[in-house]
């Protein structure tokens, strides 16, 4: 089975690709951290963070990170590991290793100060003082 899930934030904003026929494909970078400890010795293992390769090839979801997905976003992503080989503009042969995704979650929500305040219960009463 090829599965693989990561929780991380969105290293940059991502790259939209439309195509003629409606169909889109978004690109972007993510990065996960595994956080660090101090061993029983006392030595400090410091915090790894990994860049992964992230392709969105379905239409609906790559529709929803153009919307809501920028560098930054907290996202939980479950897909399938894929790597594939090119030559760079100088010829040589390199090879990627990319995620692509078959399901993606947005962590997080709003922001507080983006966030509307909600209006007080019986606001309408309340006091002159108290507003």
């Amino acid at each position: 089975m090829n599965l693989v899930i990561l929780k991380g934030n969105v290293g940059g904003d991502p790259r939209i690709t439309t195509f003629d026929n409606g169909g889109k494909v978004a690109q972007f970078s993510l990065a996960t951290t595994e956080r660090g400890y101090t061993t029983k010795e006392g030595k400090e293992i410091p915090d790894e963070t990994t860049w992964h390769n992230i392709v969105v090839r379905k239409t609906g979801l790559a529709g929803v990170v153009e919307q809501f997905v920028k560098k930054g976003t907290p996202l939980l992503i479950e897909g399938r590991i894929k790597s594939r080989q090119y030559a760079d503009k100088d010829g040589v042969e390199r090879t990627i290793t990319e995620i692509y995704v078959d399901e993606l979650e947005l962590l997080g929500g709003q922001k507080r100060e983006e966030a509307p305040a909600p209006a007080p219960a019986g606001s309408d009463d309340m006091p002159d003082f108290l507003r």
